[in-house]
């Protein structure tokens, strides 16, 4: 607690600065909501390179243009796994300005966690954030301040309940063996089991060709071409498919819009997995980013196809989303400090004021540490129907 009470009093220092300038008529504070006002302090962000990981590049491109002079953006080395000496040493640099308030690490890979230890050795006042990353959650939780990520394991009962509400009385799940050897994956896939038996609905599992050792994506997709017809032939129409692996969702949404069977989610819900290729939607550059307009041109195209109500996802991707909102929760917890961040509750409020999106967090608790891991949160967002 010594570190975080630190961290709460700087902050804190910070604010009644900002209050005693505008006593004293320095200005209008008011313009520091929109980026426009150069502000006293800064928020690091470390990501992957665009060609790596577009969307948490652009997420954390478009926050930093949205706080210019407060965000720095910076992009880990493109060989990142050759390079990870690198990328920590571009992490602990930021510590070295000592306007730096916060760092959030953002990053689809393990192997960062010693920068963030780092920075906490040289600089305790600042607040460390991961958006994720993929190291150890024990000792994340014990090395850095706030951990957020995406509840995977949980997903497989809120997909299983959300297609019993769209009317599926059958679950069928396509995976492949170096998939289901994945712990988050194969316990996600059991919850999702136990909670659609315990919703009466029936249970099939498919295994698939595997695309990580076998001749790539190709005889998967062929696979599943063949084989979703024969499913739906016997088990109907009221029946969810949910696949493990991003490129079945090409399949499963094309032969969904044929056979007119249910998908809740993809496996990564986003409006961008599969729907703009499948529906051929025309999406200019500049609307790339605009989720409201890319849902509801998914919502036309599915009313068009007689398929309302029958597709769903959720309505941004998680990796902006993360991203977005790990910048604003550093900076409200740098100018209030009287924020609980530890609080999942304020956390699910916070989410929908900055966003706009409804997000449940709860306190990730691996099978290893045996409890709750009080500053590693994890979230699901509420998702929508086509």
């Amino acid at each position: 607690m010594g570190n975080i009470m630190k961290k709460k009093f700087l902050a804190l220092v910070v604010i009644m600065a900002v209050g005693i300038c505008i006593l004293a008529g320095c200005g209008n504070q008011a313009a520091q909501t929109t980026g426009q006002e150069t502000v006293d302090y800064k928020i690091g962000v470390v990501t992957p390179t665009l060609s790596t990981s577009e969307d948490e590049f652009r997420a954390a491109d478009m926050m930093a243009k949205k706080y210019p002079g407060m965000v720095k953006h910076i992009t880990l080395p493109e060989n990142f796994s050759t390079e990870i000496e690198t990328g920590i040493s571009q992490i602990t640099s930021l510590a070295d300005d000592p306007k730096m308030k916060a760092i959030i690490v953002i990053s689809g890979q393990a192997g960062l966690l010693p920068a963030l230890q780092r920075v906490e050795e040289m600089r305790p006042d600042i607040i460390t954030m991961t958006a994720p990353i993929w190291d150890d959650p024990v000792l994340m939780s014990k090395y850095v301040d706030i951990n957020l990520d995406t509840d995977w394991v949980k997903r497989g009962e809120t997909i299983a309940r959300k297609a019993q509400s769209m009317g599926a009385k059958t679950i069928i799940h396509y995976s492949f063996p170096t998939h289901l050897a994945k712990e988050v994956i194969a316990q996600r896939k059991d919850m999702m089991e136990k909670t659609a038996k315990e919703l009466g609905m029936q249970w099939v599992e498919v295994v698939t060709p595997d695309p990580q050792t076998g001749d790539g994506t190709g005889p998967m997709l062929q696979f599943l071409r063949e084989d979703i017809p024969r499913q739906i032939g016997k088990y109907g129409t009221d029946t969810n498919i949910f696949g493990t692996n991003c490129p079945m969702y090409d399949v499963i949404i094309d032969e969904a819009l044929k056979l007119k069977f249910l998908v809740a989610e993809q496996c990564c819900p986003t409006p961008t997995q599969a729907y703009p290729t499948v529906m051929a939607l025309e999406i200019s550059n500049e609307d790339a980013w605009d989720f409201d307009k890319i849902n509801n041109m998914i919502r036309e195209k599915s009313q068009a196809a007689g398929m309302t109500n029958r597709l769903g996802g959720w309505p941004m991707p998680v990796t902006v989303f993360i991203p977005q909102y790990a910048v604003e929760l550093a900076k409200k917890m740098i100018e209030d400090p009287g924020f609980d961040y530890n609080s999942v509750q304020q956390l699910n409020q916070f989410a929908k004021e900055v966003t706009g999106h409804s997000v449940s967090f709860s306190k990730f608790k691996p099978a290893a540490a045996g409890s709750e891991l009080q500053n590693y949160n994890v979230m699901i967002m509420d998702s929508i129907l086509y």
